[in-house]
Formats: structure tokens, C-alpha cells, sequence
């Protein structure tokens, strides 16, 4: 070798070879990394919707109450257009207007069974209250502090007439807002009893073509979920009013029947409701019959709860929502600390669909039963449909023509090819 090319040999830069950062990170720290930020967003999301429900629940609360209830009247509007031949709207009139009908009779009873049965119950707290405070008074001398903290009370509430009056401006604001909402609820349960498909088929239309029909069968069996929920919750509810209002009829007969319907009502907020109006119906009795009589209530109440959380739970909800009791009390528990009583009501529900609707789409069908056979076309004409006569316009100084345009969406939800844009 020549000493030119030994020079150009050894005067060659040498270049390190390139270092692969990543390869210093771990990889479980790199996977660590991908799941949080994938966590983070997906957090965000959440927190992002529950805002906005929140913001919305006067339109959110009503649109989920009437969901519930077309739930409920779904087999009575068929019984009407299936069985006697009625037109479909007129069905689910009626299936509405019975229903306000059936809560407008229980109320009434209700009331007036209030009205009857308080007004001993009142005579009789007041005169045990009474007697008991003649013996605090005559033992302890308590008439001079309750004269004196009645002063302050009265000196108080003189104090603070603006925030009282500023209360019930608030009060009256919230009546309002409830019967807006119980009449936007009313609404959408007609239109959901009388077009349900119509509006499914406009909602999943709205999502892309490549995911409308997994939707659409999600959708299929979610529903069928909420309504085994319901079905299922309608009867324990009133398997614990009949109990609980049985064991009433013993010691406030007046009030049983109010004791029931707030048993049923109450029912439908898991664990937490049952808990609540098994105590009313306790010290109800503990006012009216004395220590040993709400004593042989409390085993009633503890009776019923029994057979609800030993038989009826595990065989109908287990069932029918597929939630472990444990994940029942924490969405009660979340949804509760969201949205107070009414997050407590729709938590279960929603865990359900939402159980439902995430393990269909990752591929666990929970009613194999279904099918894929019932897809739904999205359509906003029927395929037979004449086309529609449009006048196009020219351009000035030509006379404008009468064109025949097909303007028809194929089965996809698309323009068929050839159509002019719209």
C-alpha cells in the first residue's frame, strides 16, 4: 500500500454509532407511560362529559326518566297496537295517559290517607313530647334555656329575612325547573313509544358508516338490559312495599298505604333506598306504638330486606344486569356523590348498559340469542320513494327548467353516485 493511501486511510473520520435512546428507558416504564396518558385522556373525557351533563341536566335527567318509562309502557302500547288493532300514536297515548292516570290515583290516596292517619299520629307525638319534656323540665330546669334559646331563634331568623326570602326565590325557581323537566319528559316518552326505531335509526345515522352497525347491535342489547333491569327492580320494589306495608297495616293502618308507596319508590335506588324507608316506616311506628311495637317492626323490615338481598338479588338482578354486588354499591356510591339521589337512582342502570354495551363491542355477545339479522338501514327515503322534481338554477339569461332529481340516500347513507351534490 502506497503512503497516499495510507493517509487518506487514517485521515478518514470515524463516526460513532448511533445510540437508540429508548433502549436506556425500561420497557415497562415505557409501557407505563403509554397506558397513562392514554388514561389521562380517557380521564379527561370523562370528566369533560360529567361537566357537560351537569350543565344540561334540566334537558339530561327528563330525556332518562322518559327512557325508563318507555321501558315500562313498551308492553302496553304493544298490547294496544299489536292485540286491539290501534294506530301506534293513539297507543302510546293512551299507555301515557294511563299511566299519569295510575300516579294521580296514588297520590291522591296517598294524601288522604296522610290527612286521616297524621292527625292522630300529630296528637299523639305531641302529648308523648309532652310528657317528656315535663320530666327533663322538672328534673334538669330546662324551661329557662328553652326560653332563652327561643329568643335567639327569633333574634336570628329577624337577622337573616333576606336569605330566607332569597330561599324561597329559589325554592320557586327549582318547582319551576321541575316542571319543565317532567314536561319535557312526557314529551319524549310519547315520541319514544311512538317512533323508537325512527329515532335510533337518525341517531346511528349520524355515526360513521363503518361503525353504524356495531352500534346499532350494541344499542339492541343494551336495551334489552335496561329492560330486564327494570322489569326486575319493578319487582323487588314491590315485593318490599307488600312486606313492609303488611307489617304496617298492624300498628298504623291509616298509614300503611303511604308507608307502601314510599317503600316502592324508595326500592328503586339500590340498597341505599330500602335502608331509608325501612327507617321511616320504623319511627313512624316508634311515634305511634311506643318502643315494642317498632321493635317487631324493625324484624319485619329486616325480614324483607333479608329475602330481597338473599333471594330476589342474586336470582332476578344477578340476571338480569350482570353486576357483582360489590360494583352495585360503588356505582350507588359514585353516582350518589356525583348527582345526589338521582345519580343514586340511574347509577345501576347505566353500569348495566354501559356492561353490556363495552363487552359486546370487544367481542363477549350476552344475548347470542339476538342476532345480527336485525340491521338497521339508514335511510331518509324509502328505496321506493318517487324522485323529487327540483328547479336548477341556470345561468342568467337561460330559461330555467323543471329537472327530475333523484335525491335518494342508498342503504349506506350516502348520495348514489351521479347525484349532484346538495
Amino acid at each position: 500500500m502506497s503512503q497516499t493511501e495510507e493517509t487518506s486511510v487514517t485521515s478518514a473520520p470515524t463516526t460513532a454509532p448511533p445510540t437508540d435512546e429508548s433502549g436506556a428507558v425500561p420497557p415497562a416504564i415505557r409501557a407505563a407511560a403509554s397506558w397513562s396518558w392514554r388514561m389521562l385522556l380517557i380521564g379527561a373525557f370523562i370528566a369533560a362529559a360529567l361537566w357537560l351533563l351537569t350543565l344540561l341536566k334540566t334537558i339530561v335527567i327528563p330525556v332518562a326518566v322518559a327512557l325508563l318509562l318507555t321501558i315500562m309502557l313498551t308492553p302496553v302500547r304493544r298490547l294496544l297496537n299489536e292485540r286491539l288493532r290501534l294506530p301506534r300514536g293513539l297507543s302510546a297515548g293512551l299507555s301515557l295517559v294511563g299511566l299519569i292516570l295510575v300516579v294521580a290515583g296514588l297520590i291522591t290516596l296517598a294524601g288522604q290517607s296522610i290527612a286521616n292517619g297524621f292527625a292522630d299520629l300529630t296528637a299523639q307525638a305531641i302529648s308523648g313530647f309532652e310528657e317528656l319534656w315535663a320530666q327533663l323540665s322538672s328534673q334538669f330546669g330546662l324551661e329557662e334555656q328553652l326560653n332563652s334559646y327561643s329568643q335567639d331563634i327569633l333574634d336570628q331568623l329577624e337577622a337573616q329575612q333576606g336569605a330566607i326570602v332569597s330561599g324561597a326565590l329559589g325554592a320557586a325557581a327549582t318547582a319551576g325547573s321541575v316542571l319543565v323537566g317532567a314536561l319535557i319528559a312526557l314529551f319524549c316518552t310519547f315520541f319514544f313509544l311512538h317512533d323508537p326505531r325512527g329515532i335510533w335509526t337518525w341517531i346511528v345515522g349520524l355515526l360513521p358508516q363503518s361503525s353504524r352497525e356495531r352500534v346499532n347491535q350494541a344499542g339492541r342489547r343494551g336495551a334489552v338490559t335496561l329492560a330486564a333491569y327494570t322489569r326486575t327492580q319493578i319487582l323487588v320494589a314491590a315485593v318490599d312495599a307488600v312486606g313492609i306495608g303488611i307489617g304496617a297495616v298492624f300498628f298504623v293502618p291509616s298509614l300503611a298505604l303511604p308507608i307502601s308507596i314510599l317503600v316502592f319508590v324508595g326500592s328503586f335506588v339500590p340498597v341505599v333506598g330500602a335502608i331509608v324507608t325501612g327507617a321511616i316506616a320504623v319511627v313512624v311506628v316508634l311515634v305511634s306504638n311506643g318502643w315494642v311495637a317498632a321493635l317487631i317492626m324493625l324484624g319485619v323490615v329486616l325480614l324483607v330486606q333479608q329475602i330481597e338481598s338473599h333471594a330476589l338479588q342474586p336470582f332476578l338482578m344477578g340476571q338480569a344486569v350482570s353486576l357483582h354486588p360489590v360494583a352495585v354499591i360503588l356505582a350507588v356510591a359514585a353516582g350518589s356523590y356525583a348527582a345526589g339521589i338521582v345519580g343514586a337512582l340511574f347509577a345501576v342502570p347505566l353500569a348495566a348498559v354501559l356492561n353490556t354495551v363495552i363487552l359486546y363491542l370487544n367481542g363477549h355477545d350476552k344475548f347470542p340469542e339476538l342476532g345480527d339479522e336485525d340491521a338497521l338501514p339508514i335511510r331518509w327515503r324509502a328505496a321506493d320513494a318517487p324522485p323529487i322534481p327540483l328547479r336548477l338554477r341556470r345561468a342568467p339569461g337561460v330559461a330555467a327548467e323543471a329537472a327530475v332529481v333523484d335525491v335518494g340516500i342508498d342503504e349506506d347513507g350516502d348520495a348514489p353516485d351521479g347525484d349532484p351534490k346538495r
